[in-house]
């Protein structure tokens, strides 16, 4: 019988070989070397043909291998202790549903409880300006302590990337005071419906502004929002123009806050940019507290709010807003890097539902059957707008990426 060489170098000798390589009848030597030459050429082309008995023993005898041939199929990283193959998978890469449910409900968590805290603070203490304040001066110090810690690793900061992240500071100082002042003159529930026009004047923005075609579905889609949001607003017995301009002022901010933030693409990472934007923020913000509201506060604003509820529970109370505030706005940013876009607009619907029910039920605040009406018609349209723009994104991805492939 002649012999069959393999030319596929291995590093251990295989205990059984594939019929392939098996001749159980003699042939003539003529005509075993042209057969080796021709199981040479399909070894080359094709990899070994072992048994699956074969591939268990050499598991049991050699882990290396196991883990080799684990790595191939999966990609996932393992472990070899004592002899045996253990998978070093993270609890978040096994389990990754109940991580991002995780990440979602504590978004919401620290969103509702920010809500509801802030509007407390307001009751004893209506200076939205210096509370504003107080949100932004939290969380920079929570950044200065972290960098500090490095956790995160500081990003270096220069003239270029200051100029660029200026504009978006500067818009998201604006929406964020003027979010404040209308949640200090009107209910939650009012706010967050009237806030639910920021896709309104984002499409408007990207169509007058950027010179975005945007569709006609999408233009449609908003119908609903403006219809919802002018029911509720009528009827709304809480309703007042400061509340409500405000608001509006609010989502035009936000909506040249998204137009910035896309000139300002750094490559930085999303937690360091978001420092640096609360940081410009909060010395946009201190002026005008100061010249708005700094006569009122030094003279009955502090003493008053002192004596209803004493001075421990007032700075207790002003340090959990600024803390739940930059607390659930990195949750949310950390929650909507782990999701796809139409995950991400679901969720921003139904955070804002969330929002406005809790806050009914904690405050007790009557609203008419018009307001609830045209309240659930306008989240009705965000949903639909979200949906449809979140997909046309997703489409845009695939359009792009097919090229590539």
């Amino acid at each position: 019988m002649s012999s069959v060489t393999n030319p596929v170098c291995i590093s251990f000798q295989r205990p059984q070989i594939s019929s392939l390589f098996q001749s159980p009848k003699r042939v003539s030597t003529s005509h075993g070397l042209l057969k080796s030459r021709t199981f040479q050429l399909e070894a080359k082309d094709s990899s070994l043909v072992v048994s699956e008995k074969a591939l268990k023993l050499r598991h049991r005898r050699f882990p290396v291998i196991a883990a080799l041939a684990a790595d191939a199929n999966d990609n996932s990283e393992i472990e070899v202790t004592n002899g045996s193959v253990q998978s070093s998978k993270s609890f978040g890469d096994k389990f990754p549903v109940l991580v991002t449910g995780f990440f979602f409900f504590m978004w919401y968590f620290l969103n509702v409880i920010f809500n509801i805290l802030n509007k407390k603070v307001y009751n004893y203490f209506p200076y939205p300006y210096f509370v504003s304040v107080v949100h932004l001066l939290v969380g920079v110090v929570y950044c200065f302590v972290s960098w500090g810690l490095g956790l995160p690793k500081r990003a270096p900061m220069n003239k270029e990337l200051l100029l660029l992240l200026t504009p978006v500071a500067l818009c998201h100082a604006l929406g964020h005071v003027m979010s404040n002042v209308s949640f200090a003159a009107v209910a939650v529930s009012f706010t967050h419906t009237i806030k639910a026009l920021e896709p309104f004047f984002n499409a408007s923005a990207s169509q007058f502004i950027l010179g975005q075609q945007i569709p006609l579905s999408l233009w449609l889609s908003l119908t609903p929002v403006v219809v919802g949001v002018s029911m509720a607003s009528l009827t709304e017995l809480s309703f007042n123009w400061t509340g409500f301009v405000s608001a509006m002022i609010s989502n035009i901010a936000f909506t040249y806050r998204s137009l910035y933030s896309k000139k300002a693409m750094t490559g930085m990472d999303s937690t360091n940019v978001y420092a640096y934007i609360s940081v410009i923020a909060l010395l946009f913000c201190i002026p005008p507290a100061i010249l708005i509201e700094g006569p009122q506060l030094m003279e009955f604003g502090f003493k008053n709010a002192i004596a209803k509820v004493g001075l421990v529970k007032f700075l207790s109370d002003l340090f959990w807003i600024g803390m739940f505030y930059h607390l659930y706005n990195q949750l949310a940013t950390n929650t909507l890097e782990r999701v796809a876009p139409l995950t991400h607009a679901v969720g921003n619907v139904l955070k804002r539902v969330f929002v406005i029910g809790f806050s009914i039920v904690v405050f007790g605040n009557k609203i008419s059957t018009q307001t609830g009406i045209g309240t659930a018609i306008a989240i009705a349209g965000v949903a639909i707008y979200s949906l449809i723009k979140a997909n046309m994104e997703e489409q845009k991805k695939k359009a792009a990426a097919a090229p590539a492939s």
